[in-house]
């Protein structure tokens, strides 16, 4: 058991995570602001700290930056309301032992905070505990996402090969980026390429590059990626489509750092972080699978999954917000955003841009709204969005008038979250649980 310092300027959010701290055995200790927070600190010795992002004295990054950078070896939990994925990743970068949002999921947070106080009795007896963005468009804040978010901020700092996994569409390019922007490399050249838009006679000068002869037309010397990457990142995106003998080359400088230009006899070193993407099923064993098995074990020392857009439909909305953005559409009309939540997104992130962009193109005002969309989308859309009740299965009408009460309830409520729980009948968590299943998460209320 430890001492437990839970920091939220929310008095209710620190009561009841105290009470849940100290049911577990442990010792809360509660702080409103960032200077109480320090005053325990110097004060007490503490095992854990649970803080929140948003405080009124200041931001908690900023206090556990200031832990760390004091040397104290003490787990710090951040907590906060707002899907940041930048925060999340600079937290995790900074050194936090979790990142978790609110409304809190009870039992994973304490499981957490049980990890944490064990983690820190692990290091005080000498023994190793286990291992518990900038300019681009990477948005959400949904759980997945946030879990994406933290994978980035901790594998950021390291220089070991990854593996990042998801649909076209999904955003790989960019986990990608965030990675190096967040890595001590950030100073380095970010370089590129698309292996399965390269036939396989030029991939291997591409990657490796080519001395003056080296075949027909190599009028001069080239220098390959690995190259060029030096002191950075190299992104090999669809991993998955390189042949079998360019496999063989990319393990060597894997596991040596070295390889040779096409058509040269030097060796030359590579220190570049080699980051690939892929599509595809590339794991040792699954049918298809498309790399080999030492190659795949070399690249995916920390594998990142990207979720499907239709995975996480409680990101849609502020996609849509990001997306409007980037064009003269100033909102998007309710009867269109419902529409927008019930497609699937076979595309993901990228064919919903696209489909807002050409939206605000094709719309005759600020609004966009359902004939701005186009008939894919609206023809795809699940029943749910715009068919009478009376002509769908049973379970899509429970669903369809399960998600109209809510509506109704919050807009009785007027945003307001608690009391429109009370006007369903249900707990304020169960009203969050069916905000999320049905799209809804993050569109209206407090």
């Amino acid at each position: 058991m430890g001492n437990v310092l839970v920091v939220d300027d929310e008095a209710s959010i620190r009561d009841g995570l105290a009470r849940a701290v100290a049911a577990k055995g442990h010792k809360a200790i509660v702080a409103g602001a960032l200077a109480e927070a320090r005053a325990v600190l110097r004060r007490d010795s503490v095992d854990c700290v649970l803080l929140d992002v948003r405080l009124p004295d200041g931001d908690g990054l900023d206090l556990l930056r200031e832990i760390r950078s004091g040397g104290a070896e003490i787990p710090v939990i951040m907590a906060t309301a707002y899907g940041d994925s930048q925060r999340a990743i600079a937290a995790m970068k900074a050194g936090a032992f979790e990142y978790v949002t609110k409304p809190f999921d009870l039992p994973a947070l304490l499981d957490a905070v049980q990890r944490a106080v064990k983690s820190k009795s692990l290091r005080n007896a000498g023994a190793a505990p286990s291992p518990s963005p900038s300019g681009n468009t990477l948005v959400g804040s949904s759980a997945a996402m946030l879990d994406v978010w933290k994978v980035i901020g901790r594998a950021a700092a390291s220089d070991v090969p990854i593996l990042v996994v998801g649909e076209t569409g999904t955003g790989k390019d960019l986990v990608a980026r965030a990675i190096h922007e967040n890595s001590p490399r950030s100073a380095g050249p970010f370089v590129a390429v698309n292996l399965a838009s390269l036939s396989a006679n030029l991939i291997e000068s591409e990657l490796m590059g080519h001395e003056k002869g080296a075949f027909t037309g190599a009028v001069g010397l080239h220098r390959g990626r690995l190259e060029k990457a030096a002191g950075g990142t190299l992104f090999l995106d669809e991993i998955g489509d390189l042949d079998a003998t360019l496999q063989t080359k990319l393990l060597r400088v894997l596991q040596d750092g070295r390889f040779e230009r096409v058509g040269g006899g030097e060796t030359i070193a590579s220190d570049a972080r080699i980051i690939a993407a892929t599509h595809k099923e590339v794991r040792p064993g699954q049918p298809g699978a498309t790399l080999r098995e030492d190659l795949y074990y070399r690249l995916a020392v920390i594998e990142v999954t990207i979720p499907p857009l239709r995975a996480r439909k409680s990101d849609i909305p502020l996609l849509v917000a990001h997306a409007l953005g980037r064009t003269r559409s100033r909102a998007v009309s309710e009867d269109a955003m419902n529409v927008l939540l019930a497609y699937d997104w076979p595309g993901n992130v990228r064919e919903l841009i696209h489909v807002i962009e050409r939206a605000a193109v094709m719309c005759s005002t600020e609004v966009i709204d359902v004939a701005d969309l186009p008939v894919s989308v609206r023809a795809g859309a699940t029943p749910t969005a715009h068919a009478p009740v009376s002509s769908m299965p049973l379970r899509d009408a429970l669903a369809a008038l399960e998600k109209e009460m809510i509506l109704r309830a919050l807009d009785r409520a007027k945003g307001n979250r608690a009391e429109a729980a009370r006007i369903l009948g249900i707990a304020r968590p169960q009203l969050y649980t069916k905000l999320e299943e049905h799209g809804l998460e993050g569109k209206r209320g407090k």
